[in-house]
């Protein structure tokens, strides 16, 4: 590295050429992230930040660069010092040039042989000395050997945290390049399927709005209406036979009778019928849950009890049947010939095998549904004898009137049945935890869901 005046050429050359690459490398924000957004995406969050790249080594080694033009500035006799101590008209002007170890050298030596020829006297030994005082820009081997040996360790990590970013750099713009063509891809095949598409949408949302509507009316108990109730209740079961007249020749009526379809259905065929039949049962079923809304609406207390231990019954019978719904439309779809009649039978064994586990789960469910409205069994508690009624007194803390069915909890404290019973629906309707409502003792949770609010599961079973 060496330091001399420039010229007024360079100088107005080099101010040019600093604003027009100033002004290249702007960005722009908006742009880039139009043009490369999972790019700009990972360099906003840092994960590929252009600083994390420079090593400690490097930013060690432009430190000494520094400091080695520094201390060569000050020793010439062009510097900023010298300029104002003689007087020169060049003062303040400076250009450093950076050359390597082995170029230095050699302008070293040719430096030397050139003083030795020219100086006779003074201004050779001036030279000579000027020469022998000026700083070394390549430090020693040595300490160089015994700096790397310490920093291999650091080097290598910067190295290997470089490669990761190169790879996820990579991965970032293949991802770009396939994406647009992606998007043209699915764009296409919905218009293919666009009545599919538009169908599926529409059943699904209508779905997700009658229950609300279900939960709604079970929750008004005593203030619904049964004009409303039985108004949506035919609303739901017109849709389900609109729907079912709309496609009554794509084969979607056969899987609900268990049968498998009459012809080999497409993959994506299949998933449709799969996913309207599912649909559309849990709309029937919101039908009747509604009609039984209507014929719990003018019962007491106790009814209500009773109400959400059928509604409960019915969702998992639901939940029964709709476990079985997809294996006709499947059964029928692996069972394809043309690949083999060995890998079809293969395939279809395995997959009424996986059904079979997911069904027993299904029925062990449903048999506990129906103990628990047959109330053989009490999760919670357990019925408590006319001595224990009579030392807490008659009266239900809950209701303030006179219990019926009561229940002794697992902290003593007796409760009807059914007041006790809605207030744990209660705590787990509202995701709080099920406790005495005396003493906030904490009750044993059960192991059965219940379904006593009038929803209905909104999982799609593809399966």
């Amino acid at each position: 590295m060496e330091a001399t005046p420039p010229g007024n050429g360079s100088s107005g050359g080099g101010g040019g050429e600093d604003r027009t690459t100033s002004f290249g490398a702007m960005q722009f924000p908006a742009l880039r992230f139009f043009r490369s957004p999972l790019s700009f995406l990972l360099d906003y969050s840092g994960i590929l930040s252009p600083t994390s790249s420079s090593s400690p080594s490097s930013s060690s080694r432009h430190e000494s660069d520094a400091l080695a033009v520094n201390a060569v500035a000050d020793s010439l006799p062009h510097s900023p010092t010298a300029c104002a101590s003689g007087g020169s008209s060049n003062a303040g002007e400076v250009s450093i040039r950076i050359i390597g170890a082995g170029e230095q050298e050699d302008r070293g030596s040719g430096e030397e042989a050139t003083a030795v020829q020219d100086g006779g006297g003074v201004g050779g030994l001036d030279s000579q000395a000027g020469m022998d005082e000026r700083v070394p820009l390549v430090a020693p081997s040595a300490p160089e050997n015994e700096a790397g040996e310490g920093g291999n360790g650091v080097e290598e990590n910067s190295r290997d945290s470089a490669y990761q970013r190169y790879d996820i750099q990579q991965v970032a713009r293949w991802i770009e390049q396939v994406l647009p063509f992606s998007l043209l891809l699915l764009v296409v095949f919905i218009r293919q399927h666009l009545q599919g598409f538009f169908v599926t949408i529409w059943i699904s949302a209508v779905m997700y709005r009658s229950n609300d509507i279900v939960r709604k009316q079970t929750a008004l108990k005593g203030d619904r209406k049964i004009s409303f109730l039985v108004g949506i209740a035919g609303a739901f079961m017109l849709h389900v036979v609109g729907v079912y007249w709309w496609y009554r020749n794509d084969d979607l009526l056969y899987p609900l009778a268990m049968l498998p379809p009459k012809a080999i259905p497409p993959f994506w065929h299949a998933i449709f019928i799969i996913l309207v039949n599912d649909t559309l049962v849990r709309q029937a079923t919101m039908a009747f849950k509604c009609l039984l809304l209507v014929y719990y609406k003018n019962g007491r207390g106790h009814n209500y009890r009773q109400q959400g231990q059928i509604l409960t019954v019915v969702e998992y019978s639901l939940l029964l049947y709709r476990a079985l719904l997809p294996a006709p439309v499947w059964y029928r779809f692996f069972l394809n010939k043309e690949y083999g009649s060995l890998f079809s039978s293969l395939i279809t064994g395995l997959y009424l095998t996986f059904k079979l586990t997911s069904v027993v789960e299904k029925v062990q469910s449903f048999f506990a549904s129906i103990r628990a409205l047959s109330r053989k069994d009490i999760h919670y508690g357990s019925h408590a004898t006319l001595e224990q009624v009579n030392a807490a007194g008659d009266l239900c803390a809950i209701c303030q009137e006179k219990m019926h069915a009561p229940i002794l909890l697992r902290c003593k404290h007796i409760f009807c049945e059914d007041c006790v019973s809605e207030w744990l629906d209660f705590c787990f309707l509202f995701e709080r935890e099920r406790t005495c409502p005396l003493c906030r003792a904490v009750v044993k949770p059960a192991d059965l869901r219940t379904f006593g609010d009038g929803s209905t599961s909104l999982f799609f079973q593809f399966f």
